[in-house]
């Protein structure tokens, strides 16, 4: 027995192998570069190795202030918090199934008394009635891994590991996108506020200057009508817009960790952020590698392949070794003696080869859920481009809007600027006037407007490279070393 025992050990250690499928990354062909990013050529591309999405994007808008939202946000949100709490439970439990590996190693203790009733002894004194036993033992169980069950269940735990990471960090970009675009919402908002109110005071000077005309006997009552109607269509919009600041800064302080209304310094109104010059996508081959969706999803495809060898290996017996060493004795004085020791050593098979039906039913699962994480992964794969090229072209023509909506706005200034000199000359009617000027709004609060959505495409295209992103819980090759 002892010779079989040590053959078994001594084989499953040099020779132990794992059944089912290893896994192998899927290889997705992509082009050389995106069919929408329009700013940067071939050789601008070749020549760039680590494009400007790779840095921390929130720091190309140089905006102080938004850099201390978001790094409140990857300190303090709570949907983060909860990502991370997710990882350290997925890390533990794979140190757990590391500990599978080896002998599982107990201890027990028993201290016991047993007295006899007169029945039972019967003519025997009380004294020999009374039993005391006492033992210690401690108890190992082995399972010899020839077939692979329990490192094929730590491969699995490691790769959910690596999605847990993963998971974190694409919930980084999600939390840190949603501050930026909530942020820059709420600076447009304040600007379409700005534009209202002042265009609100300009309407009220042109009612005064027709009060004026009217009580000099130049004007009527419907002029005076029209004035203000139009003046106080524009006060209209200031309430709305009081709102939505106040909703974005209520989203802010949440993203922060803070209850709504707590977050201070966001009533100032201040400038939108200045917006990069350009923004270097890279290729989609490097988006692939660094988008945290992506890894996740390859993540749990690994771990879907490595159970189908979990399975597996129940077509085979499972093999293990028990054994027991301690002292047991009727008196505490005779523990430990030579006579007191106590010993077991055994080989176990456990083969549910009646039960194959019900191993194969598990196995087809098990192959299954890997073809339905590698369609998943490959849609992922489908989505960060489709993602991606949406926001290129979405930036690209908020650009080119931006540029028409600014000349139309000094347009519409000027316009309005030269109709009141006109009017006050005599030269155009009230209604020309009135006209200018709430085109001159439309044009003014368009731009505001287009700026934010502008600015908002810029996060939405730094969002979709998932670039910059410093505070991983654990990069690939930590997971791939994570336990030891």
């Amino acid at each position: 027995m002892n010779k079989l025992i040590t053959s078994l050990v001594v084989t499953g250690v040099l020779t132990g192998c794992a059944v089912g499928p290893d896994f192998e990354a899927p290889v997705t062909q992509t082009s050389s570069h995106f069919a929408r990013d329009e700013a940067h050529g071939e050789a601008n591309r070749a020549a760039t190795a680590e494009p400007a999405s790779d840095q921390a994007f929130w720091q190309s808008f140089n905006d102080p202030q938004l850099t201390e939202l978001v790094e409140r946000a990857l300190g303090a949100n709570n949907d983060l918090r909860t990502a991370l709490a997710n990882y350290d439970a997925s890390n533990a439990l794979l140190r757990e199934a590391k500990l599978e590996q080896y002998p599982i190693v107990t201890a027990s203790g028993q201290a016991g008394h047993q007295r006899l009733s007169k029945d039972q002894a019967f003519g025997a004194p009380l004294d020999e009635r009374n039993t005391y036993t006492f033992s210690l033992q401690s108890n190992a169980t082995w399972e010899l891994d020839l077939f692979g069950r329990v490192q094929r269940g730590v491969e699995a735990a490691r790769a959910q590991t690596g999605a847990s990471a993963a998971d974190f960090s694409a919930l980084q970009v999600a939390i840190v996108g949603q501050v930026a675009s909530t942020y820059v919402d709420l600076r447009g908002t304040q600007e379409r506020l700005r534009v209202a109110r002042e265009n609100a005071d300009n309407q009220m000077q042109t009612l005064q200057i027709v009060q004026k005309r009217f009580d000099a006997g130049r004007g009527s009552d419907f002029d005076i009508a029209r004035a203000r109607e139009q003046y106080e269509s524009t006060l209209a919009r200031v309430p709305a817009l009081e709102a939505r600041i106040a909703v974005d800064e209520h989203r802010l302080a949440v993203l922060t960790g803070n209850q709504p209304g707590t977050l201070p310094g966001l009533d100032a109104p201040k400038p939108l952020p200045a917006l990069p010059a350009s923004i270097d996508p890279g290729t989609p081959a490097n988006l692939l590698r660094r988008r945290p969706d992506v890894a996740a999803a390859e993540y749990r495809l690994h771990a879907a392949t490595a159970r189908v060898g979990v399975a597996t290996a129940d077509l085979f017996p499972r093999l293990s070794i028990v054994g027991l060493i301690g002292t047991q004795a009727f008196a505490a004085s005779s523990l430990f003696t030579a006579d007191s020791q106590a010993s077991l050593i055994a080989f176990g098979v456990d083969w549910s080869f009646l039960d194959v039906g019900r191993v194969r039913a598990r196995i087809v699962a098990a192959r299954s859920d890997a073809a339905g994480s590698l369609a998943q992964y490959q849609q992922t794969v489908l989505l960060a481009l489709e993602d991606t090229e949406n926001a290129l072209i979405i930036y690209a023509r908020a650009q080119a809007e931006d540029k028409q909506l600014e000349r139309a706005a000094n347009d519409g200034e000027e316009a309005a600027r030269l109709a009141r000199i006109r009017y006050q000359e005599g030269l155009i009617d009230l209604f020309e006037v009135l006209d200018a000027e709430r085109q001159m709004l439309q044009a003014q609060d368009a731009f505001a407007d287009g700026r934010t959505r502008s600015a908002n495409a810029a996060v939405s295209l730094y969002r979709a490279l998932a670039g910059g992103w410093p505070q991983r819980p654990a990069s690939d090759a930590a997971v791939q070393n994570a336990a030891r």
